[in-house]
């Protein structure tokens, strides 16, 4: 049989993780390629990183691997050196009686057999010995593998009330795999949807996050969070767009929810603050839309969509970086509209903001999974080339010490001035500092 080898680009940490298996048999333990890995190995793609499994005790790991530590003796997960690689090495083990949705209270060690049955799905409870290149398949994982299908081991219910992670867990892999979920694992999901709330709010962020940068195509994972009753129960907002019809001259794809859905599968180049810019951008015209005598309209929708993605973000513990990143995105979004109506200084001011490069995809975005009228993000990159020489925003040519000099006592006046004067060398209105010197101080005249 040929041997399973991932691409020549991971063949050395491939290599490694084969001499710790070897180093674990050769002291007479059984000892497997484990999850993830083997899945990927199967379906020819590069593992990021190799888990083992033995039947070796902790103990005896930490005496095999020098400097392994073993990060919780409980859950029998030893963390093990090998040629400056850390792999995990897991004994095989039994768990019993989850009280808490997530982790049981107690183990016992076993076999690979009654390992293989307490893991969540089956294409992550095959095993693999790398060196005879043998697969220990106790759940039928190769064979949903083949099928695309995401199916739990044993009963789905039972996987779910042991730890409810696994139900948002199910559409991550669903969306990465491009795999269906099994009808029967679907159902267990439903019945148990509810339960997501009892996960902490880091990890069901952390998985959010996977689901928008890894999926194929992150808008049909938000639509098979809805299908499984995971959308109300995690995002209620983004739920409550669905049905939320938006003028058909503008938005001929349909409602909101739907139009965010094409949005999130067109990303290309990605990024979490960019994913989360889209889901959240119009999650304020539900509670804004009314019937005007012309059309639906969704007054104010951006700035109410801010306060309610900020909520979003506070409850999910997102870092107060990217919660005023989202927050600036999801605010002004609207202000694309009218870019070929603004003064120069204004536009630089766009461009110059640190957010403007998710801001100008966003509307990219926004545009091309509705009406499709991209001249104003044209108009913007022919502006960025324009300035491609020099900052959209130079060192102020004017300073507050400036203005005082000028008798302009400390007040709000010396912001106010400031502010007119770096718009002047911004609308290129003026050619240097000392030229700017002179148009202010007749500017601060005319006003006295």
């Amino acid at each position: 049989m040929s041997p399973i080898c991932p691409n020549k680009s991971d063949h050395n940490l491939y290599a490694i993780a084969v001499s710790a298996v070897q180093r674990l048999q050769s002291a007479g333990f059984i000892a497997y390629f484990a999850g993830g890995c083997v899945r990927d190995l199967i379906m020819n793609n590069q593992p990021k990183d190799y888990d083992i499994a033995t039947n070796a005790s902790p103990s005896q790991v930490e005496a095999l691997f020098p400097g392994a530590e073993t990060s919780g003796k409980s859950f029998a997960v030893t963390r093990s050196p090998v040629n400056g690689v850390f792999f995990e090495i897991a004994t095989f083990r039994m768990d019993h009686s989850y009280s808490d949705g997530r982790r049981p209270e107690s183990i016992s060690f076993s076999d690979p057999e009654t390992d293989a049955q307490r893991r969540d799905f089956t294409i992550n409870a095959i095993f693999l010995d790398p060196v005879t290149n043998e697969f220990y398949d106790f759940t039928g994982g190769k064979g949903d593998i083949n099928a695309h299908v995401i199916r739990c081991v044993g009963d789905p219910d039972s996987r779910f009330t042991e730890d409810h992670l696994r139900m948002i867990r199910a559409i991550r892999f669903a969306g990465v795999l491009d795999f269906i979920i099994h009808p029967l694992t679907a159902d267990a999901i439903r019945k148990n949807a509810h339960k997501i709330s009892k996960i902490s709010a880091e990890r069901i962020h952390d998985e959010l996050t996977r689901i928008l940068m890894e999926s194929n195509k992150p808008g049909n994972s938000l639509v098979l969070m809805d299908q499984v009753g995971l959308l109300a129960n995690v995002l209620p907002e983004v739920a409550a767009m669905k049905g939320q019809k938006q003028p058909q001259e503008f938005h001929p794809e349909g409602d909101v929810f739907n139009h965010t859905v094409a949005m999130l599968n067109m990303m290309k180049h990605r990024s979490p603050q960019l994913a989360y810019s889209i889901l959240f951008h119009d999650i304020g015209k539900p509670s804004t839309a009314f019937s005007a005598p012309d059309r639906i309209r969704f007054n104010n929708h951006a700035a109410e969509g801010m306060i309610i993605a900020q909520k979003i973000m506070q409850r999910l513990k997102f870092s107060s970086d990217d919660i005023d990143a989202i927050c600036h995105c999801v605010k002004n979004h609207m202000r694309f509209m009218d870019v070929q109506k603004m003064r120069r200084s204004t536009l630089r001011r766009l461009i110059g903001a640190p957010t403007f490069p998710i801001e100008l995809e966003l509307h990219r975005l926004d545009c091309e999974s509705s009406h499709g009228n991209l001249s104003n993000f044209r108009f913007l990159q022919e502006f960025q080339n324009q300035l491609s020489e020099e900052p959209a925003l130079p060192a102020p040519w004017v300073s507050g010490n400036d203005i005082i000099k000028m008798g302009i006592p400390e007040s709000p006046l010396v912001g106010k001035f400031r502010v007119m004067a770096y718009d002047a060398q911004l609308e290129g209105h003026v050619k240097d500092r000392e030229e700017l010197l002179k148009w202010l101080q007749t500017k601060i005249s005319e006003s006295r």
